[in-house]
C-alpha cells in the first residue's frame, strides 16, 4: 500500500457538540463587542460556520457586523473564545455532545498501521480542538494535524498537516497519498486545492447528493459505511462515477 496520511475533520465529522463552538465564539464576539459600545445583531452570524477556520469565523462575524477585525483582534478574542469553548464542553452532557456512528471503529482500524499516519485537518485551533476531543476521550488518538491557528485559509492549513504526517513516516510528501475525511464542501474543495483524495461524509448536515456535486473521490452516509475503510486503506477503491 502506498503510504497514507489521513486528515479527519473534527466537527460534524468525528462528533457532534450540540453547538458548543458556535455558542462559544459567539459569546467571546458579544463580549469583545460590549466592550467596544458595538451592539451586534443576529444577521452578523447568521451563515454556515461548517468548514470554516476559527479566525475565518471571527473575521466575518465581524466584518458583517460593520466592525473589520485587525489580526491582533481576532487572536485576542480566540483566546477569549477557548475559555468559553472549556466552559460549554465542560457543561455538555448527553447525546447533544457525542462521537458520531462509526468513528471508533475507524479509527481502531487505521490506527497503529505501517505506512498510515492519522491526523487531523481542521479549520479549529488546536487548543480548541483538543478540548473537543479530549470530552469524548479522542484527543490521545491524533498525534498531529493542520490547524485553524496554521492558516486561516483551509487548504493551507491541509497541506501543514499533510506535511506533518509525511514527516512523521519519513517521506516527502509528494511519495505519499493523502486522504481528507470532512463533512461540508468546503472540505471537498480544500482537499482538491491540495491534490489530495477526499472521502465525504454526510454527518455534518450536509445531503449526501448535496457532497456529490462537489466531486469528491468518495461520498457516504456515515462513517459505518463499509466502503469507508476501503477508500481510506485501498488507492485503487473506485471513485464516484
Amino acid at each position: 500500500m502506498r503510504p497514507t496520511v489521513l486528515l479527519f475533520d473534527i466537527d460534524g465529522t468525528l462528533i457532534t457538540t450540540g453547538g458548543a463552538g458556535k455558542r462559544a465564539v459567539l459569546r467571546a464576539v458579544l463580549a469583545w463587542a460590549k466592550a467596544r459600545g458595538l451592539t451586534l445583531g443576529p444577521e452578523s452570524s447568521a451563515f454556515s460556520f461548517g468548514g470554516m477556520t476559527d479566525r475565518a469565523i471571527v473575521r466575518r462575524i465581524l466584518v458583517e457586523a460593520g466592525a473589520p477585525p485587525t489580526d491582533d483582534d481576532i487572536d485576542a478574542l480566540l483566546e477569549h473564545y477557548l475559555n468559553a469553548l472549556e466552559q460549554e464542553v465542560s457543561g455538555a452532557i448527553g447525546t447533544k455532545y457525542q462521537l458520531l456512528p462509526g468513528v471508533t471503529e475507524v479509527l481502531d482500524a487505521v490506527s497503529d498501521r505501517a505506512g498510515i499516519a492519522v491526523g487531523l485537518g481542521t479549520g479549529n485551533v488546536e487548543r480548541g480542538a483538543r478540548v473537543k476531543l479530549a470530552h469524548v476521550d479522542l484527543a490521545a488518538r491524533f498525534a498531529f494535524g493542520g490547524f485553524g491557528c496554521d492558516a486561516e485559509e483551509r487548504p493551507a492549513l491541509l497541506h501543514i498537516g499533510a506535511s506533518r504526517g509525511a514527516a512523521r513516516l519519513g517521506l516527502p510528501l509528494e511519495d505519499c497519498r493523502v486522504v481528507v475525511i470532512g463533512d461540508t464542501f468546503r472540505d471537498i474543495a480544500a482537499a482538491h486545492a491540495i491534490g489530495a483524495d477526499c472521502l465525504a461524509v454526510a454527518t455534518g448536515g450536509e445531503p449526501l447528493e448535496s457532497l456529490r456535486e462537489h466531486r469528491p473521490r468518495w461520498a457516504v452516509p456515515s462513517l459505518t459505511d463499509p466502503s469507508v475503510l476501503r477508500a481510506l486503506l485501498d488507492p485503487n477503491e473506485p471513485k464516484l462515477p
